[in-house]
C-alpha cells in the first residue's frame, strides 16, 4: 500500500481516540476503527492486523488505569490473560483459512441479547454477586472461549466478555469492565501475532492510532471509574446496539445475502 497522507494518518488518530474512549468503557470500538480503515482505503487483512495492534494501547492503557486505581490485581489474573492470548492466537489462525460467515450471521442477535439483559435487567450494578462457575472452571472454559472469537472474528468481545463476568463470575458491573480490559489485551495480543507472522501489519497507521488508542482509553477509563455503572450500563446497551445496527446495514453481511435483502 503507498504512504499514507498525512489528512488520513489525522482522521484515523481521531477515530481510534474515539474507539479507545467507547471501548475502555463498555467494549465496541473496532466497529468504529475497522470501518475507519476501509474508509481510508486500507485492504481488509491489512486492516484486521493493523486493528489489533492499535487496539494493544487501547487496552493496556485502560488495563493499566483500572489496575491503578485498584479495580483489577494484574498479578492474580495473568493465568486468564494467558488463555485468552492463547484463545485469540488459534482464532487468528483459523481466520486465516476458513470463512466466518456463520459468525458473521449470528453476531448481531447476540449482541441484541446482551443488550436486553444489560437495560432490561435492574439489579446490575457495581455489587458484587453470587459467582456461578468456579474460577479455575472460568479460567479454562469461557476465557479462551471468548479470546478465540476475538481472534476469529473480534466484534463484541468486549460485550461477551462483561456478560461472563456478570453472569458467571458474579462481579459488578465496574469491576467485570476492570478485568474485560485486561483478557481483551490478552487476546489482542495472541491475534496480533499471528497477523504479525504473516506480515499484514501496517505500522505507521497502527502505531498512530495506537497513541489514539491509548489517550482515548485514559480518558474513557476515568470517565467510568467516577460513574460506575450509571455511565457503563446505558454505553453498553447502546454500543451493543449500534455494532448490531452497523452489521445488519452492511450489504455484504452473511444473513442479508442469503434472504436477498
Amino acid at each position: 500500500m503507498a504512504d499514507i497522507a498525512l489528512h488520513v494518518l489525522v482522521f484515523l488518530f481521531l477515530a481510534a481516540f474515539l474507539a479507545g474512549f467507547i471501548d475502555s468503557i463498555a467494549g465496541g470500538g473496532g466497529m468504529i476503527t475497522i470501518p475507519a480503515m476501509l474508509l481510508a482505503g486500507i485492504p481488509p487483512l491489512e486492516t484486521l492486523g493493523t486493528n489489533k495492534l492499535q487496539s494493544l494501547f487501547g487496552s493496556s492503557s485502560a488495563t493499566i488505569a483500572y489496575a491503578r486505581a485498584g479495580h483489577v490485581r494484574l498479578a492474580e489474573q495473568l493465568p486468564m490473560a494467558a488463555l485468552s492470548a492463547l484463545g485469540g492466537a488459534f482464532g487468528a489462525l483459523l481466520a486465516t483459512v476458513v470463512p466466518g460467515d456463520v459468525l458473521k450471521a449470528i453476531l448481531p442477535f447476540l449482541l441484541v441479547a446482551i443488550a436486553l439483559y444489560f437495560g432490561l435487567k435492574p439489579n446490575i450494578g457495581d455489587i458484587d454477586k453470587h459467582r456461578r462457575l468456579s474460577v479455575f472452571l472460568f479460567t479454562v472454559t469461557v476465557v479462551p472461549l471468548i479470546g478465540f472469537y476475538d481472534g476469529v472474528f473480534g466484534p463484541g468481545t468486549g460485550s461477551f466478555f462483561m456478560l461472563a463476568f456478570v453472569t458467571l463470575a458474579g462481579f459488578g458491573v465496574l469491576k467485570a469492565t476492570a478485568h474485560t480490559k485486561l483478557l481483551n489485551f490478552g487476546s489482542n495480543v495472541g491475534a496480533f501475532a499471528v497477523f504479525l507472522s504473516y506480515g499484514v501489519i501496517l505500522w505507521k497507521a497502527g502505531l498512530v492510532m495506537g497513541a489514539g488508542q491509548f489517550l482515548g482509553a485514559q480518558a474513557g477509563s476515568r470517565v467510568a471509574m467516577r460513574s460506575g455503572a450509571k455511565i457503563i450500563k446505558p454505553l453498553l446497551v447502546v454500543t451493543s446496539i449500534a455494532l448490531a445496527i452497523r452489521l445488519m446495514a452492511d450489504p455484504s453481511h452473511p444473513l442479508r445475502v442469503w434472504l436477498g435483502w
